[in-house]
């Protein structure tokens, strides 16, 4: 028999145990807990949970998105979700999926919060972008964030090409950053470009504005040339930095393949724009010396567009010839007066070698009428033999015209007195008439006063 201390000290652990909270805590369904592997086998994972219950993993429970579930052995601790806290057989049902999958999710936003470089393998391709498998959770990699070599650059841009292209990377490692997970609507997104420019960045400092490269076309689009330089660098040419003439397609200057020389014109974080044309010499600024306004001029048509003709002079010098200079008469369809390729002769009306613009025209110089010819041209007759008399007789002309003029003052000066004499002549007759009434009246009163009175 257990002496009395033997059952006191039983007493005081059992009620320790009794009093603590966490003891005999059993679990909810949702619950993650931890347990410990008893035995693992393909069809079943049974768990020791704490030695109160034992736990069962089975089914399509097995299958989780966390790579920890895939080589769990006898005496392995790992973690599972309570999805039933009693089957027929009196165990708690469990799963690795649950678990597993929120597992993975914490991991993600870990990765994406890290910023850190994982390797990645594509499983598959659409149209948009590449599958990848991070564990066992499906992402994306969008097109738009691969790096420029792994790109997709067809040609107007056949989206059965591209696909054709893309399925080349099924299969393939790639080194890639997370940059957006949500668990709610299962998304996750990768980027290459994110990975490579963080090692870009450190190759792109050692270059600067000016800086000339010599590279290799690598590929060519409607907006220009990609051209691979030094150390796997590749910078972008505008398709107006390629030729100091206009170009409608990239394709007429280079190809890929070639071996060109340009210079760094701007760095903008890990990209580069480069210019071709700059180690050129503008041909514009000596185009005065080739052409004139008013010059005819042989040009072949390169592009006919609703405002006008493109037109070549030659390979360095292009022009343009506005609709409105066409014909005399409205332009309907341009194609009716000339198409690409043709020859025409023009006549240049402007040069702007600044802007690098030349204006051409195939209507006839206007003819100004023959009456305006002629008055300009008796007007212009007369002002040379004036300016062609001796100075003599322009003084002596000089000399006469001052004696003309004052001889002809006085006669002004008479002219306004008779005036004024012939204003002031009606009043004079009216004073006499007044005093001729005054001497009448005066006489009558003189006669009435010497009459005799009776």
């Amino acid at each position: 028999m257990k002496d009395k201390n033997t059952i006191k000290q039983t007493n005081s652990e059992f009620d320790k145990l009794m009093n603590d909270p966490a003891y005999l805590k059993l679990p909810k369904v949702g619950d993650v807990i931890k347990g410990k592997v008893v035995n693992a086998s393909k069809a079943e994972v049974r768990l020791d949970i704490d030695g109160i219950k034992t736990g069962i993993v089975r089914g399509r429970e097995l299958y989780n998105e966390s790579e920890e579930y895939g080589h769990l052995k006898a005496g392995d601790f790992v973690e599972a979700t309570v999805i039933e806290l009693e089957n027929e057989h009196g165990e708690l049902e469990l799963s690795f999926r649950y678990a597993g999958q929120q597992k993975a999710w914490d991991g993600l936003r870990d990765l994406m919060k890290s910023q850190q470089i994982i390797p990645i393998k594509i499983s598959d391709a659409n149209k948009g972008g590449l599958m990848v498998k991070i564990g066992h959770i499906t992402g994306f990699l969008p097109v738009s964030q691969l790096i420029p070599e792994h790109y997709p650059r067809v040609e107007g841009g056949d989206k059965s090409k591209i696909l054709d292209f893309l399925k080349k990377f099924i299969n393939q490692p790639l080194k890639v950053k997370v940059i957006d997970v949500d668990e709610k609507d299962e998304k996750l997104i990768v980027s290459e470009k994110a990975a490579w420019e963080e090692v870009q960045e450190k190759a792109v400092s050692k270059y600067k504005v000016g800086d000339k490269v010599k590279g290799k076309i690598t590929a060519v689009t409607d907006f220009g040339a990609f051209i691979e330089f030094g150390d796997k660098m590749e910078g972008l040419a505008h398709i107006s930095e390629l030729a100091w003439q206009r170009i409608d397609d990239p394709r007429d200057v280079v190809k890929v393949g070639d071996v060109v020389d340009a210079e760094i014109i701007n760095i903008e974080g890990t990209k580069i724009f480069l210019s071709m044309k700059k180690l050129k010499e503008d041909p514009w600024k000596d185009v005065n010396e080739k052409y004139k306004v008013g010059d005819l001029v042989k040009g072949k048509i390169l592009k006919a567009n609703p405002f006008g003709l493109f037109v070549e002079l030659d390979k360095d010098i292009h022009g343009l010839a506005h609709i409105s200079e066409l014909s005399d008469k409205p332009v309907t369809d341009i194609n009716e007066i000339a198409k690409p390729g043709s020859e025409l002769k023009f006549r240049i009306i402007s040069i702007e070698p600044k802007d690098h613009r030349l204006g051409l025209s195939l209507k006839a110089p206007k003819e100004k009428p023959a009456n305006e010819t002629k008055e300009k041209t008796e007007a212009k007759e007369k002002t040379e033999a004036k300016e062609a008399k001796p100075e003599k007789e322009k003084k002596a002309e000089k000399a006469e015209a001052k004696k003309e003029t004052r001889e002809e003052k006085p006669e002004e000066k008479k002219t306004e007195i008779e005036k004024k004499v012939e204003k002031n002549e009606p009043k004079e007759e009216e004073k006499i008439e007044k005093k001729k009434e005054k001497t009448a009246v005066k006489k009558k009163e003189t006669e009435k006063k010497s009459k005799p009175k009776k």
